[in-house]
């Protein structure tokens, strides 16, 4: 059998899948017991002993200032943006998406602009940003918005203009207004993409945060990272970076999982 007719189950995707992570850390294991059995002071490559070490103050010892256990609070700070970031910037691409989607006038004037703004590196605007907002949460908030809310309006705009011009007619025999057509065709079919355009926007999301972080805050991901990196303290970024990485994957599946629940229709190619 040709391996493009190969067909995996769950349980070898999960074998299969793991693979590649395993040798990953098996070779980094390899190499730091290298470089610490010549010297054992390094901190470049910390073996996972020292990782915990490193880590155990920030988890379970209150911070002497604040009271709060750092790791936790960075977690929520960081956690708290990107959901308000997410949130403002699915709700705008939802609307803006559906009504340059739908209707042809709105779309030749105002696509030209979403287009444009989408193509600006939103890092390139992060100090005008402070300097118009403040170094406090609103600019945080706003570049994540900034960063991913015009992709995200472009994807749903492209896909509700592409659906079938027979559902628009046989909607406007039946006698729906534009304001119905958008809401009992469109929609429906335009939030399973939504979902999707939202999973493809968590790593720039998580990007923009922790440029925004590490640039100006007291708390946070982004922030400790950039901190302790004047120390050349790997034993805390490395976990730091794999905590980030955690996040990420379990929103991913959570979409997933909840488009699948909501929009069975929409994943039926892959059941």
């Amino acid at each position: 059998m040709r391996w493009v007719n190969r067909q995996i189950d769950r349980s070898g995707r999960i074998l299969l899948g793991s693979l590649p992570i395993l040798l990953l850390v098996l070779l980094y294991l390899f190499l730091a017991a290298q470089r610490h059995a010549a010297n054992p002071m390094d901190k470049i490559l910390p073996l996972p002993t020292g990782m915990a070490q490193g880590m155990a103050a920030l988890l379970f010892q209150p911070d002497q200032l604040t009271g709060q256990l750092i790791f936790w609070a960075d977690t929520l700070a960081s956690l708290q943006r990107l959901g308000i970031g997410l949130g403002i910037a699915t709700v705008s691409a939802l609307v803006v998406g559906l009504v340059l989607g739908i209707l042809p006038p709105v779309r030749a004037t105002f696509g030209p602009l979403v287009t444009g703004i989408a193509v600006i590196p939103p890092i390139a605007l992060l100090p005008i940003l402070f300097i118009a907002l403040g170094l406090g949460e609103t600019a945080k908030v706003a570049l994540i918005v900034i960063g991913i809310a015009p992709v995200m309006v472009r994807d749903i705009m492209a896909h509700v203009s592409a659906l079938p011009r027979e559902q628009i007619i046989k909607a406007q025999t039946l006698g729906a207004s534009s304001w119905q057509i958008m809401i009992r065709v469109a929609l429906p079919q335009a939030m399973p993409r939504l979902f999707h355009a939202v999973k493809l926007a968590l790593g720039p999301a998580w990007v923009f945060l922790i440029s925004a972080e590490a640039i100006a805050s007291d708390v946070g991901l982004g922030y400790r990272i950039f901190l302790v990196r004047r120390y050349l303290s790997m034993d805390v970024i490395i976990p730091y970076v794999a905590w980030i990485a955690l996040l990420a994957i379990l929103m991913d599946v959570a979409l997933t999982v909840l488009s699948q629940r909501l929009y069975p229709w929409a994943h039926g190619a892959s059941h």
